[in-house]
């Protein structure tokens, strides 16, 4: 007798529930995806942390006007193969409340 598949939960709708639930959270696991963008075969993790914290404060439609620019071209932005411009990741990091900073690589000087 075969066992009944259950329905999974959305690991995406978990991941921006946890993200909206901890704003402590989410600022770690924004900054942690986004030192993904330096490696071109792992780019798109950033972009879609950056995505998930922006539908989880605010929907992208939202996100989308405060930053203004359309809804469409902030989807395409911040999909696995967008490249959003300097002025659109600010735009959408100040409509979540954060903010861009800069730290020092973490390799020793030669």
């Amino acid at each position: 007798m075969k066992k009944a598949l259950t329905a999974s939960v959305s690991h995406t709708k978990e991941t921006i529930k946890e993200l909206r639930a901890d704003r402590q959270f989410a600022v770690a696991y924004l900054k942690a995806e986004l030192e993904e963008l330096d490696d071109p075969n792992n780019r798109a993790a950033g972009l879609l942390a950056l995505r998930d914290v922006a539908e989880a404060y605010g929907g992208l439609g939202m996100v989308a006007e405060q930053a203004g620019i359309s809804r469409e071209a902030l989807y395409r932005s911040l999909s696995p193969k967008g490249n959003p411009t300097l002025k659109t990741l600010l735009a959408v990091l100040k409509s979540v409340g954060m903010r861009l900073s800069v730290e020092p690589e973490n390799q020793v000087p030669a």
